[in-house]
């Protein structure tokens, strides 16, 4: 087998897990389980722009619904209801006075911090068997993995343009 072939290979296994982590993240029951056991009320589309929120921000909504591919108005409703619930603000961009940014205020730092703990709670137990070493390096893999995905969809965005 060659090295192309098996790089090609080992690719494909990557993203199938990748997807397989991601479905498994996503399951509705999950975030029931995190909205139950934190007592946060609040629906599930509207906690993971939260948890957008708190990761990506301050952040404009356009960006926000780009990262979850969502419909910009969709994103909007949501983070106006966030808003009203106290958990997030919105303001002018620094950059851009002409955006609103939303950001997280210290109700919402305080929500997203009991859905962490309920999260890592949730997560720990499959690594129990992990070494240290192990986990160190799936940590640093997966960072160098996200980064290099980001950049090279900076590069295309940059060669588009």
């Amino acid at each position: 087998m060659t090295s192309r072939h098996r790089r090609a290979l080992i690719g494909r296994r990557i993203h199938e897990s990748i997807l397989d982590l991601i479905a498994v993240l996503n399951l509705p029951q999950r975030d029931e389980t995190l909205i139950a056991e934190t007592g946060v009320d609040l629906d599930r589309a509207l906690l993971q722009v939260l948890v957008a929120i708190r990761r990506f921000g301050p952040i404009g909504v356009v960006e926000l619904a780009e990262r979850g591919g969502r419909d910009h108005t969709t994103v909007s409703r949501q983070v106006a209801k966030l808003a009203e619930l106290g958990l997030v603000e919105r303001r002018p961009s620094a950059i851009d006075r002409r955006v609103k940014e939303a950001v997280l205020t210290e109700a919402g730092r305080r929500v997203t911090e009991a859905l962490d703990a309920a999260r890592e709670r949730m997560f720990l137990p499959a690594l129990t068997e992990w070494s240290d070493r192990d986990l160190l390096e799936l940590d640093r893999l997966l960072r160098r993995l996200a980064d290099d995905l980001t950049t090279a969809a900076t590069l295309a965005e940059r060669k588009e343009d």
